[in-house]
């Protein structure tokens, strides 16, 4: 496909799992809306274009396929939507999100076996951790798949981050891309009145890791950081992608502030959510 049809292709999906963020959250009344208005795009990009996977094969061990850890497991609406609309379970299951019984829970859960899950998470800090121990498993193996990882910003305040981002430079884990969702927004506020990451880049740097950084929101950029993140696996060096996103993006009330880390809409403010959004590929 050529790569303008593919773009808007992206976008059309990009902008559809949005509306499917508001719905699930809204329907629930709990949930995290605003970074996963953010990462949608990324997410979008990851799993309808940029992994290697087959939903209908898939495997926890993850053998002969890309991997996705989830880190700042909060952010499942996001998760779910591209998932369902990259094939791995019927969008329909949409409707279920937080529901007693239901497999989309708050946090990814492996206990009922959802496609697309290969480990519980959400416990902010420990993702890399076990996005490491997959990679180093692949190197192993011989697989010569790699491991993609997504951390929040404000969960590179957890101490056992720097433990991992120092090991994954030392022992050269170059089957490994990490993304940072760099909002600068964390829940109780901005990074910077919380804790100051400082220069996050010039730090990855000094761990000796490959360091890309773009814009998140914008699916033409973002597919190319993403490619150049691949091309630059198998040299030596962990990857990290340093992607500059808003949180609730797409819905201009809920961008510009932390406040929508966690807060659902009421009637009012998720119809003038979704009146911004158009529909493009149908409602589940």
């Amino acid at each position: 496909m050529p790569n303008k049809e593919r773009i808007t292709r992206l976008e059309n999906q990009a902008t559809q799992s949005r509306r499917d963020i508001l719905r699930m959250v809204y329907a629930a009344q709990s949930g995290h809306p605003g970074g996963s208005l953010g990462c949608i795009d990324y997410m979008t990009a990851l799993f309808s274009n940029v992994m290697r996977r087959s939903p209908k094969d898939f495997r926890m061990d993850g053998k002969d396929q890309d991997m996705f850890f989830l880190s700042n497991g909060h952010i499942t609406p996001c998760l779910y939507s591209a998932l369902a609309r990259s094939g791995y379970f019927d969008i329909k299951e949409l409707a279920t999100f937080r529901k007693l019984d239901s497999r989309l829970q708050g946090h990814p859960s492996v206990h009922d076996h959802l496609p697309g899950i290969h480990v519980a998470s959400g416990s902010l800090g420990q993702g890399l951790s076990v996005a490491l121990g997959a990679a180093e498993a692949k190197k192993l193996n011989k697989d010569p798949y790699l491991v993609y990882v997504l951390a929040g910003d404000g969960e590179l305040q957890e101490g056992q981050n720097w433990e991992a981002i120092m090991y994954a430079g030392a022992k050269k884990v170059d089957n490994l891309i990490l993304t940072v969702d760099y909002n600068l927004k964390q829940i109780d506020g901005p990074i910077d009145k919380v804790l100051d990451l400082g220069d996050l880049a010039g730090k990855f740097r000094a761990f000796d890791w490959h360091v890309l950084e773009g814009n998140g929101n914008n699916m033409e950029e973002l597919l190319d950081v993403l490619s150049q993140a691949k091309a630059a696996c198998g040299k030596g060096k962990p990857v990290v992608f340093l992607m500059r996103t808003e949180m609730g993006y797409g819905v201009d009330f809920m961008m510009g502030t932390h406040k929508w880390h966690g807060t659902p809409p009421n009637e009012e403010q998720f119809n003038m959510a979704i009146a911004q959004i158009k529909e493009t590929l149908g409602d589940y």
